[in-house]
């Protein structure tokens, strides 16, 4: 028997089916604890309804079967002792202390009710109400229908990220150039993967700031690049250290941190001047070339080897290579959104990329929008005032309104960070009263400038939480406690770039817990029944899946909730080289989603609004360049946020599973640097600059850049004390207390969290 009929035979097509005293429930894992990725797992649980185990699902033409830890753990964490099983309240002047009272759901909606109705009584619309939300996963559009069709408000934002600096940055550089998302084409988009007769794998795929396998950036399944790997695909890699893909590399490039403008810069600049570039591709399909081959020249090898510190003849091999190695797939990562420069870094990494003519082109660069255009993550506005009776000028009064001009107009997306944090120090332009946080746990984990945080919230008058467990951000302001369902306890979609999946219920929520989903769908029953109309969530879960966002594109196929069920996954049909059937257009007519039909090479909105309509960079706000006193202080450059396999950045901190392969917070430095400091392996060392200290384990490594270190974000001691001013220990080795805040760029997005300078020695 082979392993196709084993499977067939132990693991069944249905979505659902009994094995020996268990069910089997297929499903997709996004919620907590969860990733980006989406990945197919089979859930088992016993006569009682409880979750005894999970497996990888190998009828997934996903993942086929492949699954991690993290998934792995969901009994351990959806069971643990510190599991918040029913609503809590606390007085408002013991925010900070583990004073908590239980309550009922009903309590807990007539207090956000009260409120609510308060504020609309004061204010004449619900302005003064913010939600913010947590990374990806099946968390992006509750935060959204809860700020518009719930309260009124248009102020829902990331929890105080500053720049949005995770993804947005080059969701907008792609969108200004592309009209789209790109996504690096390693199979993902066919159920048979390699099998399929159109695909071919990349010749190249370019890793630029990213590490695929511990990071499961959004719907994109790694072990499918390391498949297209050991078929024949080479690899080039830019990053600061030498990660495990920098390792296998054919060409590694490793820029000081905050440069990747200008090194991308001066690799297009060799593609031009060495005529290495696509020139049918360009010519036909490309917007601004001259443009961009005057900026470009402003970068030769010699002055980029000056600003990135990477040799000129390695510059030099990178940009033939890339561009003379046939069809290329380009993966980035937050390097690129964490700097201040960020978005004009995009835009030139991804210029490289075009100038290769591999832009859809199977193996290639692909405009990857998301499965059937359910587009529930970003579209935000648009769907929302489909929802009956919201005011069409409630985006007035978005915080960031006036002052960028992306979020300026009906469809200007997310309230500024950064102009919030502003808001709530300043009380303009106007004070902010209530705030909901759904999934995020930002003070440990997405703001910047922790210590600065800490003060902001004294004026407002009513805070809730949702949340799974309770945590250092519930802890220092929360006023009421709502306790939210893990994935197996709830039933949904999502869909990224790639198929659409199915969030399938397993089990009942442990306790008195509630999906997201039902909170929302609850409270805005109570505030705006006209807008709600659905008799429970999951025909508003329906509607959400298959009546919103009905523009017809090609492929514009809409799932109810119970097809998707039956069929758990399922792919639109998928094509190459779209920008000449008009199948990337909504007016169906060839070329790109751009104001010029073109990709972008000069960007016509950025240019229209005043900003930079070219590639850019400049130097970041704090470096050896810039700030040399400073430097001369601080001599260590510090990025922060690098990632773990047992961690999605503030989850799984609790869990015993995870805390025994990874106890503690680490810090990566290069050996040299630690002998001259006299700092030796798993050392605690402080890392201290202008905005406050952290404490990590010292990590050396001959493969981090001299100069530089690299720090593990979201951390925080469920074991240490809740009550302030510990909570949880989250101040004491949270990089957060090293980044700052309020330092977007011009465009408001992107910040230099990867760029601080900071000194260290040694902890007593």
């Amino acid at each position: 028997m082979d392993s196709s009929d084993f499977n067939e035979q132990v693991y069944k097509k249905e979505w659902q089916w009994k094995e020996g005293d268990l069910t089997v429930t297929r499903s997709t894992q996004w919620s907590a604890p969860g990733c980006h990725c989406g990945c197919s797992i089979l859930f088992y649980t016993d006569k009682d309804g409880k979750l005894v185990k999970v497996e990888g699902d190998p009828q997934s033409p996903v993942t086929n079967g492949r699954l991690c830890m993290r998934c792995f753990a969901l009994p351990e964490a959806m069971y643990h002792k510190d599991r918040v099983t029913t609503p809590l309240k606390r007085a408002r002047e013991d925010r900070g202390l583990d004073k908590w009272e239980p309550i009922t759901w009903d309590e807990a909606y007539d207090l956000i009710e009260q409120n609510v109705r308060q504020i609309w009584e004061e204010d004449g619309n619900g302005r003064a109400i913010s939600v913010h939300g947590g990374t990806g996963r099946n968390m992006m559009w509750h935060k959204v229908v809860a700020a518009y069709a719930c309260f009124d408000s248009p102020n829902v934002m990331c929890g105080f990220q500053s720049g949005d600096a995770c993804y947005i940055p080059r969701i907008h550089a792609m969108q200004m150039l592309c009209g789209g998302t790109v996504d690096a084409d390693v199979s993902q988009f066919f159920p048979d993967h390699f099998d399929n007769p159109a695909y071919k794998i990349p010749d190249i795929i370019v890793v630029w700031g990213h590490e695929p396998f511990q990071a499961m950036s959004d719907g994109f399944y790694p072990p499918l690049m390391s498949d297209c790997i050991k078929r024949g695909s080479k690899l080039m890699v830019v990053d600061h250290r030498v990660t495990w893909l920098g390792a296998k590399a054919e060409v590694f490039l490793q820029p000081r941190p905050g440069t990747d403008g200008a090194l991308a810069l001066g690799i297009i600049n060799v593609m031009i001047q060495e005529d290495l570039y696509d020139h049918d591709f360009v010519e036909r399909w490309t917007y601004g070339f001259d443009e961009l081959k005057a900026r470009a020249a402003e970068y030769p090898l010699e002055r980029v080897e000056e600003i990135t510190w990477v040799p000129a003849e390695k510059i030099a091999r990178a940009a033939r290579f890339w561009a003379t190695g046939g069809t290329s797939a380009l993966k980035w990562g937050l390097v690129l959104d964490e700097q201040q420069c960020g978005v004009g870094a995009a835009h030139a990494v991804l210029a490289a990329e075009v100038l290769t003519g591999s832009i859809e082109k199977p193996g290639g660069t692909i405009v990857a929008a998301r499965g059937y255009h359910v587009d529930l993550p970003y579209d935000i506005d648009d769907w929302c005032y489909k929802i009956d009776n919201i005011d069409p000028d409630l985006y007035k009064d978005r915080v960031g309104f006036g002052v960028y001009p992306f979020r300026s107009g009906p469809n200007g997306g997310y309230a500024s960070p950064d102009e919030m944090v502003k808001c709530l120090e300043t009380n303009e332009p106007f004070q902010m009263k209530m705030m909901w946080f759904q999934a995020t746990n930002f003070l440990a984990c997405m703001a910047d400038e922790q210590n600065r945080m800490l003060k902001l919230f004294d004026n407002v008058r009513f805070i809730m939480v949702s949340d799974v467990y309770m945590q250092p951000t519930a802890m220092a302001f929360a006023d009421l406690f709502l306790p939210a369902a893990f994935g197996p306890e709830r039933f949904g979609l999502r869909d990224w770039f790639g198929p659409t999946r199915s969030m399938t219920q397993a089990c009942e929520p442990y306790g008195d817990c509630r999906s997201d989903e039902q909170q929302v769908f609850e409270i805005g029953k109570r505030l705006h029944p006209e807008r709600f109309p659905w008799k429970d969530t999951y025909e508003f879960m329906d509607f959400l899946a298959h009546d919103v966002n009905t523009e017809e594109f090609p492929n514009g196929k809409r799932y109810h909730l119970d097809e998707l069920r039956e069929k758990v996954i399922v792919y639109p049909e998928r094509h190459y080289n779209r920008h000449e059937t008009g199948e990337l257009r909504p007016d169906g007519q060839p070329g790109f989603d751009t104001n010029t039909g073109r990709i972008e090479f000069f960007s016509t909105m950025y240019y229209g609004v005043g900003l930079e309509p070219l590639p850019w960079y400049e130097e970041p706000p704090t470096s050896p360049v810039s700030t040399p006193e400073l430097f001369a202080e601080m001599p260590y450059i510090l990025s922060t946020g690098r990632r773990s396999w047992e961690f999605f950045h503030s989850e799984h901190r609790n869990l015993a599973s995870m805390r025994e392969f990874h106890p503690d917070p680490l810090v990566d430095m290069n050996s040299e640097d630690a002998a001259r400091e006299g700092i030796e392996q798993g050392d605690w060392i402080w890392l201290e600059n202008q905005y406050g200290k952290a404490k990590f384990r010292a990590n050396l490594s001959d493969g981090v850049l001299k100069g530089t270190l690299n720090a593990e974000h979201a951390w925080w001691f469920p074991e240490k004390d809740p009550n302030a001013p510990s909570l949880y220990g989250v101040c004491e080795s949270n990089a957060n207390q090293l980044t700052s805040q309020c330092q977007c760029g011009p465009s408001s997005y992107a910040s230099p969290k990867k760029t601080q300078l900071c000194k260290i020695y040694k902890a007593e």
